[in-house]
């Protein structure tokens, strides 16, 4: 449902621009013959899609009917307008290994009067070709939902003709090229990407509708933007944006939507602020601002046009949620670190690597990165609440944690801030309400049952699918003791966790002692688990090795938040790799953790699996190990035999030559990873995996070393290493 939104929100403004190339197409005109032949060309590259079965010699291109998934407009012999959808809206199928992104733009780059192409949720795959540049009328281009990565090519820049630009949802990194001589764009959308750090240049004159929400974007709110006129739609939300926001941003004169949540703009809202007559709704929640709200725009929370909360304004309503001035205080200090302070401190790291390496020789080496690891590790524990600030491309969604022993000052205050972003409000249901959205548990809609009830599939009144848990409890002390052990339910939203919507609960009298049913309502992934991904050839393929340590990271926080992030924190949850899930960006999700209920058919009244028990914790940390054991190797694991075999061959490779190393992991990610960068997470996974309990890692040990390895990988990648031989 989320990616058909999605799809949904990329395709709808480039429509209307492909409705009135459409208008002037001619009736009577017939493909010529090596147009025809190109169209041939293109449903073999595409490895012959839904959308284009049936054709054969006959087809008449020119007077195909219109459909949701293809359209071919022709003007005077060629082809003006191709538009080709897929299905893969829920299953992340990229084409094989014989896919060429490169042949296919060749050919389609034939179409010489093409003026607006979209091929959207096509499995296409690949580093955009530099020679988009030769569709020289083009107007609208549409590649959505696919896989492709790399750096957007600056030739892009060159389609002088361009006036909507889509390519959200891929695998985009990297600096964003110039767009100022793009003088006729009035649509830009690059969502759903890992660009930045910094904003695109833009001129903006005829700018209608600008999203780069959930990317890497990490500097202040341009000033540029105050010449954006005809500007309607703005979207930078999910990013890691600092500064204050300019106060002409409400007031530009087009502007219908603004979102800026889930940054870290900071500082007062101007009292003088003034609202554009034009403004309907503004998101600024879950940021660090402070102060009132400014009346124009707290006019608009009595319309629900408005989303603050999350914030540290003294402005406060009846359930509204805002944070003590002195976190937004903190915050901010720990913040706004420039993004080449990273890149230089991981330069320098590198580089003394290499120096040693030429000096010492190989035993020299591995001596000191020895050395340098212990280092590390001791140190870590002084410096990861500061350290854990300079963040990474896949890092975007800071937890600061320090690593003390003490539950409190384990807390993880920035991932609580940023935990609901794009959650809807927890909503306690009716019984109706679970009824309606199970077909009244339909045993067709019945996914399985497990040591925590049953689990059904349903679908919202509003059309949003849904995952229930029904459990069914017989305990003294009810309903008290359900309801205690309940309040913990609304704060189990985070983005790596398959967060919880709401609940409810049905008691029935029965002698001795009264039975309840506790209906779980959980937010629905629609793509596939991260064993499903490294078990499917060309799925894993995909999965190079900065894809793979974002997804480790992701995981990381994700099984931080439930030790940290919720009192009291949960533990023993029976952590697999067929429950990570991938969202449509591949972004990690934990799902059957531990509910904290009752337990089932007992008279105890302590919650079940909750706790900060010494051994439950560190049984997640094996667990979490066994895990990063697949994501390296690209093994499936079936018992525990294979794990210490899989851990020795780590060990020794981690302690020997690259060579050895490099035959120990997977051989999809052969000249994808930097060796330090892969050397520190297999040393933190060994130590995971270590079958003394006490000698495991903290979750904040796990997390840093990964995001060390992260900010090594970077390094190593921006310095032009990273081979495109995949």
């Amino acid at each position: 449902m989320k990616r058909s939104l999605v799809l949904f929100c990329n395709l709808f403004p480039a429509t209307i621009l492909l409705v009135l190339l459409t208008i002037t197409r001619s009736t009577s005109a017939q493909l010529v013959s090596s147009e025809n032949r190109i169209l041939f060309q293109v449903q073999k590259l595409l490895e012959y899609p839904q959308a284009l079965q049936g054709w054969n010699n006959w087809t008449n291109f020119c007077y195909l009917p219109p459909s949701p998934s293809l359209t071919i407009v022709c003007t005077n012999g060629h082809v003006t307008e191709l538009t080709i959808i897929g299905n893969n809206t829920s299953s992340h199928q990229i084409l094989s290994s014989r896919f060429s992104i490169d042949s296919l733009f060749t050919v389609m780059t034939k179409f010489s009067n093409l003026k607006a192409l979209s091929l959207v949720s096509l499995g296409l795959w690949g580093p955009l070709p530099s020679k988009i540049n030769r569709f020289w009328s083009l107007e609208v281009l549409n590649i959505s939902s696919n896989f492709i990565y790399g750096e957007i090519p600056p030739s892009i820049s060159t389609l002088k003709s361009l006036k909507s630009l889509v390519l959200a949802d891929n695998l985009f990194n990297g600096t964003v090229p110039d767009f100022k001589k793009l003088t006729f764009l009035q649509e830009l959308n690059l969502g759903g990407n890992k660009l930045g750090p910094y904003f695109p240049s833009l001129l903006g004159q005829n700018l209608v509708s600008l999203i780069l929400r959930n990317n890497s974007l990490r500097s202040q709110i341009p000033l540029q933007f105050i010449k954006f006129d005809k500007l309607q739609t703005l979207d930078i939300s999910s990013n890691e944006i600092f500064g204050k926001i300019p106060s002409f941003l409400f007031s530009l004169r087009s502007l219908q939507y603004l979102n800026l949540a889930a940054n870290q703009l900071s500082g007062n809202l101007s009292a003088k602020t003034a609202c554009g007559s034009a403004l309907t709704f503004v998101d600024i929640s879950h940021n660090l601002l402070v102060g009132k709200l400014p009346s124009c725009i707290g006019s608009m929370i009595s319309k629900g046009k408005l989303l603050y909360s999350g914030n540290c304004f003294s402005t406060r309503r009846l359930n509204d949620q805002q944070h003590p001035y002195s976190f937004c205080k903190k915050e901010v200090a720990l913040a706004v670190k420039p993004p080449e302070k990273t890149k230089k401190e991981n330069e320098s790291r590198v580089k003394l690597s290499l120096l040693l390496g030429i000096i010492g020789g190989a035993v020299g080496i591995a001596a000191i990165l020895v050395l340098l690891t212990v280092f590390i590790v001791r140190k870590s524990n002084q410096e990861r609440s500061y350290r854990h600030r300079d963040r990474s491309v896949a890092d975007k969604f800071y937890a600061g944690a320090s690593p003390g022993p003490n539950t409190d000052t384990r807390r993880v205050p920035q991932t609580m801030r940023l935990s609901a972003v794009g959650m809807p409000p927890y909503c306690n249901f009716t019984s109706e309400e679970i009824e309606d959205a199970t077909n009244n548990f339909d045993s067709t809609n019945l996914i399985g049952e497990g040591t925590q009830g049953q689990l059904y599939r349903g679908w919202l009144r509003d059309g949003a699918v849904v995952l229930v848990n029904c459990v069914k409890i017989k305990q003294k002390g009810l309903p008290h003791t359900i309801n205690q052990n309940l309040e913990v339910l609304p704060n189990l939203r985070h983005r790596h966790l398959m967060s919880v919507l709401g609940h409810c609960v049905i008691t029935h009298q029965e002698n001795p002692q009264p039975t309840s049913t506790v209906f779980i309502v959980f937010e629905h992934i629609s793509n596939v688990s991260l064993r499903d991904q490294l078990t499917d050839w060309r799925k894993r393929d995909m999965l190079k090795w900065p894809q793979r340590m974002a997804i480790s990271i992701g995981i990381a926080r994700g099984v931080q938040f439930l030790h940290t992030g919720v009192a009291p924190g949960i533990f023993g949850n029976n952590l697999k790799i067929e429950n990570i899930l991938l969202d449509d960006s591949l972004n990690a999700k934990v799902s059957r953790y531990s509910i904290p209920l009752p337990s089932k058919n007992t008279d105890q009244n302590a919650p079940n699996q909750i706790g900060s028990t010494n051994n439950a914790e560190k049984e997640d940390i094996y667990q979490l190990g066994v895990i990063l054991l697949e994501i390296i190797t690209g093994k499936q694991i079936k018992s525990s035999s294979e794990i210490e075999e899989l851990k020795d061959e780590l060990e020794k490779g981690s302690s020997e030559a690259q060579s050895v190393l490099r035959s120990a992991v997977d051989p999809c990610l052969r000249g994808t990873y930097a060796y330090e960068s892969m050397r520190t997470a297999v040393q933190i996974t060994i130590n995971c995996l270590s079958k003394a309990a006490s000698k495991r890692p903290s979750i904040e040990d796990v997390l840093w070393n990964l995001q060390y390895s992260m900010q090594v990988q970077e390094s190593w990648t921006s310095s032009g290493n990273l081979s495109t031989k995949f």
